[in-house]
C-alpha cells in the first residue's frame, strides 16, 4: 500500500465511522474559541471546559477582556496550565483585537498569529473551526498520529513539515473533519505510550500496527 492508498482507506474509514467529529472545546463564539485553544495548550480540553464558563461570565466578549488586567484574568484560569503566561497573552490578545480589528477575531494565519499567544496551531484551529477554512491544525496527537499510521514521511519532523504533507493528501473538503479525526484518534485510540492497537478500526492501514502485531 502506498501514500496515496493510504489516505484513501484512511480517509474513507473515519468518513464512514466518525462523520460528526467536532472540538471537545465548548464555545459558542469565534471569541470563545480562540480563548479556550489559548487555555489548552498543554492542557486537557476537559479542565478548559470546567474553567471557561466561569471566565466567559466574567468576559463574555472581547472589549470586556481587553479591560481587565493579567492579575484579575489570572484569578479565574488558575487551575490552567501555565496561568502567569496565559493571562498576559489573553489580555494582550484582548486588546490587540479591540484596537486593530475591531473586536472581530481575525482570519488569515498572519492576522491571527500577530495576536498575542498565538502560534500557527492555534491560528489554523481558528481558521478551520471558527471560520470554515480548509487549515490543518498539527498537534502532538496529529504530529504522533500521522507519522505511526504512515502518513507522512520520516523526514517531516517538524510540525509545519506534517502540515505541509498532510495538506497536500487532504481534499479541502475534508481538511476540518481530518484534523479532528487524526486529534482524537490520538487521545483514546492511538496513545502516546502504548496505542490501542487491538481496537484500530485502520490497523490493516498502519505502519505501526502492522510492525508491532502483538498489539493487535
Amino acid at each position: 500500500m502506498n501514500r496515496k492508498e493510504r489516505y484513501a482507506y484512511v480517509l474513507k474509514w473515519f468518513k464512514k465511522n466518525m462523520p460528526d467529529a467536532q472540538t471537545e472545546l465548548v464555545y459558542h463564539t469565534p471569541y470563545e474559541l480562540l480563548v479556550a485553544v489559548i487555555l489548552s495548550a498543554q492542557c486537557t480540553d476537559k479542565r478548559v471546559n470546567m474553567t471557561t464558563p466561569a471566565f466567559f461570565k466574567n468576559f463574555p466578549n472581547v472589549y470586556a477582556l481587553s479591560q481587565s488586567t493579567p492579575e484579575e484574568i489570572f484569578t479565574l484560569i488558575k487551575s490552567i496550565s501555565y496561568p502567569n503566561n496565559k493571562a498576559r497573552h489573553l489580555s494582550g490578545m484582548a486588546k490587540k483585537i479591540s484596537e486593530e480589528f475591531g473586536g472581530d477575531v481575525p482570519g488569515t494565519v498572519k492576522e491571527l498569529m500577530s495576536l498575542p499567544g498565538v502560534g500557527r496551531k492555534t491560528a489554523n484551529v481558528i481558521l478551520s473551526v471558527a471560520h470554515n477554512k480548509p487549515a490543518m491544525a498539527v498537534d502532538t496527537h496529529v504530529f504522533r498520529v500521522a507519522h505511526r499510521i504512515g502518513l507522512v514521511p520520516s523526514t517531516a519532523n517538524t510540525p509545519d513539515k506534517v502540515e505541509k504533507v498532510l495538506v497536500s493528501y487532504i481534499d479541502e473538503e475534508d481538511m476540518a473533519k481530518a484534523h479532528h479525526w487524526l486529534i482524537l484518534h490520538g487521545r483514546y485510540v492511538c496513545l502516546a505510550r502504548k496505542p490501542l492497537c487491538s481496537q484500530c478500526g485502520i490497523r490493516s492501514a498502519c505502519l505501526y500496527g502492522m510492525k508491532n502485531k502483538e498489539n493487535v
